[in-house]
């Protein structure tokens, strides 16, 4: 049992709803990168996306692009992020970290390297948001014998056969997105998430979380009411913006506390 289902698994015991926080790594520095994983678990975070900073972000929003664009101004790329892996796992081996970004840097380092390095320093899955599953088999294969999850994106307009095919080659969780748009986007109609979730389920076995658009803990909990994970990242970006590199670290922790507390109300 993978890490992450291994997580996924105690939670459901216990009856909760795993948290799934995100920060892009390298904003709003490097040095903080580490602190700031530690302080979301702190606050009660049960699995990690670290992203991975890239030119081309797709599916962000502006929030997103902002840290992207100020990581990349630090030079931080996916050597780095590695780094912040291993240096995580020296004092935190159960928090499962997932990897979080776009094809190219996989395609620019190779795929046999990049799932090399991710299992020596302590990565626990990938999510690679311009991976289609169905053009994907042999590498989701490889993580799979590498003991890596591979997580897919499922949207609102996925198709039946979309669905039964991330249900095919995918591993750890499904990562819905509940919104027509990009990270940080509109507002979330939950009773709308649900009947996608329904639907979800007949093909994925999988636990499932749900993201884009999640800001506060009202709507985490509407969220935790359907899903089997709740995932936070824009809005935890722009605590790092609001609070600047002085604060950043004690705000993410305060924020990710109350969402938590929330989900466990």
């Amino acid at each position: 049992m993978s890490k992450i289902a291994a997580t996924f698994s105690a939670l459901k015991a216990h009856k909760k709803t795993a948290l799934v926080t995100f920060i892009t790594a390298g904003d709003p520095a490097p040095e903080l990168t580490v602190p700031l994983m530690h302080a979301m678990v702190a606050g009660g975070a049960d699995i990690l996306e670290l992203g991975v900073p890239f030119s081309d972000p797709m599916a962000e929003g502006p929030v997103i692009q902002r840290a992207c664009e100020r990581a990349l101004a630090h030079g931080v790329g996916i050597h780095d992020v590695f780094g912040y892996v291993a240096e995580f796992r020296k004092t935190n081996q159960t928090t499962p970290v997932v990897l979080m970004g776009y094809a190219n840097p996989i395609e620019r380092i190779g795929a046999a390297t990049f799932i090399a390095k991710s299992k020596a320093v302590g990565a626990d899955g990938a999510i690679v948001v311009d991976y289609p599953p169905e053009e994907c088999e042999e590498f989701a294969a490889a993580m799979r014998a590498a003991e890596l999850d591979l997580i897919f994106l499922l949207a609102p307009t996925s198709t039946e056969q979309r669905i039964a095919q991330v249900a095919k080659v995918g591993g750890g969780f499904s990562y819905y997105v509940s919104l027509k748009g990009v990270t940080g986007a509109g507002n979330i109609d939950t009773v709308e998430v649900a009947e996608r979730l329904t639907a979800i389920r007949k093909h994925v076995q999988l636990p499932i979380g749900v993201g884009f658009g999640i800001r506060d803990g009202a709507t985490a909990r509407a969220v935790a009411e359907v899903a089997d994970a709740v995932v936070i990242g824009s809005r935890i970006i722009q605590e790092i913006e609001t609070a600047g590199k002085d604060g950043a670290v004690a705000a993410v922790q305060t924020f990710v506390s109350g969402i938590r507390a929330a989900l466990d109300a």
